[in-house]
């Protein structure tokens, strides 16, 4: 039976167009050292509420960088502006919530789809977004209790206090770090990539290639196998269990864009979002 060597601390928010980008490393990532590395998201909190959102950028401005983060990066985006820019810190508290009352996979699915529909151009700070993104995870009747829930509110804080207090080896690439009004923050996605046998702690700030987080890994811990990449698009539909973008498959096979999405187009059918969508397998639900 494999046993977890790894622990990365992963700083994120869902309305980060950045940390939804990474998202195909991360499936790599889980591919190719499944039974061994143990993922903990932990919430940045990106803005507070709308209008702290807002002040730093206009529904346009953001729009704009959505449209140029998605040409460059593949994944699929509603790029067009919303009516305004949504403060991300009750999405967060949804994932903390699941984090606190449930298990891992909730987590990962309040997560995902809290994501999948910001870029779908939801708000993500709409109560009824919230609910649905809950449904989603699997979360029912439990929701408001949760959500209310002191020990959700002390988590969420504590993940805000995290990540605005980077590991002074961040500092190295000051340039992944962003300002708050005490000083520098984590960006998203950063991780904290934790060997358990010592303890010994790798920060990683902010976007970075695939190569960067395959080199520490690698270096952290030498004996860690390393899966194959999976042989077909199908087979990495089927591992993940939910849709996928193209540029997720694509980068779990380790093949372009276009020959994932070809090998694709057999096998799954797509539900379209921005200059993309999510594939399924043909015959799944």
């Amino acid at each position: 039976m494999s046993q977890i060597c790894v622990r990365i601390t992963e700083f994120t928010d869902p309305t980060c167009p950045w940390a939804y980008s990474a998202e195909p490393f991360r499936h790599r990532i889980n591919w190719l050292y499944e039974g061994r590395i143990e993922w903990e998201p932990r919430m940045v909190v990106l803005s507070a509420s709308r209008e702290e959102a807002e002040a730093k950028f206009s529904a346009e401005q953001l729009a704009s960088s959505v449209r140029k983060i998605a040409s460059e990066h593949l994944m699929p985006m509603d790029t067009r502006p919303k009516p305004y820019v949504p403060g991300s810190r009750e999405a967060c508290r949804l994932v903390v919530a699941a984090r606190v009352h449930a298990d891992s996979r909730t987590v990962r699915r309040a997560l995902r789809s809290l994501r999948i529909r910001n870029f779908s151009g939801e708000l993500v700070d709409d109560p009824e977004v919230i609910r649905a993104a809950a449904a989603d995870a699997g979360i029912g009747a439990e929701l408001d209790s949760w959500l209310s829930d002191p020990a959700v509110e002390r988590e969420l804080e504590e993940d805000a206090d995290l990540a605005r207090r980077p590991m002074p080896a961040a500092r190295v690439l000051d340039h992944k770090l962003a300002n708050w009004s005490g000083g520098r923050r984590y960006t998203c996605p950063s991780y904290e990539i934790i060997r358990l046998s010592d303890g010994v702690t790798i920060s990683v700030p902010g976007f970075q290639p695939f190569a960067v987080y395959d080199a520490i890994l690698a270096n952290l811990v030498p004996g860690l196998d390393r899966r194959d990449p999976p042989e077909t698009a199908a087979e990495v539909l089927g591992w993940r269990g939910f849709p996928l973008a193209t540029q997720e498959v694509a980068t779990v096979l380790d093949v372009s864009f276009d020959e994932a999405r070809e090998e694709l187009g057999r096998v799954a059918s797509q539900d379209h979002l921005g200059n993309d969508g999510f594939w399924h397998l043909n015959g799944a639900a």
